[in-house]
């Protein structure tokens, strides 16, 4: 028997626990590991050739070690001198899974590197449709579209003429959102960080009103303004002063999907919330939810999705870094809000 190829394997390491905001010295990027191309005789492993990697806002979860953080059961925070993980695209190298074919293309959780052994495929899932950028399986076609879906079609549960309002709007989630909701026929206001994002909103992804929080002096009357009638459904992706502020704008029996909280993740103390109390004299439903209880509906919202894709009704925004030794910055650059689109990271391309 032929000796397995032998292959670099360029890697991104965590390297400790932090409070604040994330900083590229937090992660290093090592070019020393080596890795056969092969999985392990008798294993139900596959190896992984990672194309795409996702940077998303709950891996700054993962960078501090608390008690709340522990009690997360789905997704365990990083271990310092670990190889960072998330999700990702991959072309199967070799398989020792009877339910993947080397050259087949896929995504799910990987590493940090250029090389990946899932020892757990049953969380990987196949790529159907390879006729769409496969860059789209990091977020549109990925956890962050099916967040999108699950969110606002399931939890929020969406009746047409409504008044939809999405915090983060801009970002790999809020953007589909907004745009599921058009789609339902509901009026849909989203707020942003900047006056060019707020311009990509109404312009590129067909919101009817947005705004930058940035400028607003009083969130709650930026939302009165936008809302007069008030909002039936909240998409939550931000937390803090923004959530107070909507209780206080939303209609009698309003619904809240509670995707994230980003504004928080890198305060040492999480802000309070003030008017909790409008969630019983105004029967509003708030719930948080996470896609990992839900991946059994995933085959049909990619049959949802691609239709909207090849005809045009859904638009969508990349920003893509080139290169694995620039996805440090890019991480940080996600954090810091200067990420337009979905932020990934393409380790090769194919």
């Amino acid at each position: 028997m032929a000796e397995a190829e032998v292959k670099a394997n360029k890697k991104v390491v965590f390297k400790h626990y932090i409070t604040g905001f994330a900083k590229e010295s937090d992660m290093e990027v090592v070019t020393t590991d080596t890795i056969q191309l092969k999985v392990p005789e008798k294993s139900k492993a596959v190896l992984i050739k990672n194309l795409y990697l996702s940077c998303d806002p709950y891996v700054r979860i993962l960078m501090t070690k608390s008690d709340v953080h522990d009690s997360l059961e789905t997704v365990p925070t990083f271990v310092p001198g670990s190889v960072m993980s998330g999700f990702g695209v991959g072309k199967v190298i070799d398989s020792g899974h009877p339910e993947f074919k080397i050259g087949e293309f896929v995504w799910g959780e990987t590493r940090w590197q250029e090389y990946s052994l899932i020892t757990a495929p049953e969380k990987l899932f196949k790529i159907k449709y390879t006729d769409v950028p496969l860059s789209y399986y990091t977020g549109l076609l990925g956890m962050q579209g099916f967040t999108a879906y699950i969110g606002f079609y399931e939890i929020c549960s969406p009746k047409k003429g409504e008044y939809v309002f999405v915090s983060a709007a801009s970002g790999a989630v809020g953007h589909l959102v907004g745009q599921f909701a058009k789609l339902m026929g509901c009026y849909v206001v989203g707020s942003a960080g900047s006056d060019e994002k707020v311009d990509l909103l109404k312009n590129k992804f067909g919101f009817d009103e947005a705004f930058n929080y940035k400028k607003e002096q009083n969130l709650s009357a930026a939302l009165k303004r936008c809302f007069p009638e008030g909002i039936d459904i909240y998409f939550e992706n931000v937390g803090g002063p923004m959530l107070d502020a909507v209780l206080l704008n939303m209609r009698n029996h309003g619904r809240i999907a509670v995707s994230g909280m980003v504004s928080q993740y890198g305060l040492e103390k999480p802000e309070g919330i003030h008017n909790l109390m409008l969630l019983v004299s105004k029967r509003i439903e708030m719930k948080g939810f996470s896609v990992y209880d839900c991946f059994d509906r995933y085959p049909q919202f990619v049959e949802t999705i691609i239709p909207y894709i090849k005809e045009g009704k859904i638009a969508y925004a990349e920003d893509i870094a080139e290169g694995l030794e620039h996805a440090p910055a890019a991480l940080v650059r996600l954090f810091a809000g200067r990420n337009v689109g979905k932020q990934s990271v393409a380790v090769t391309r194919e």
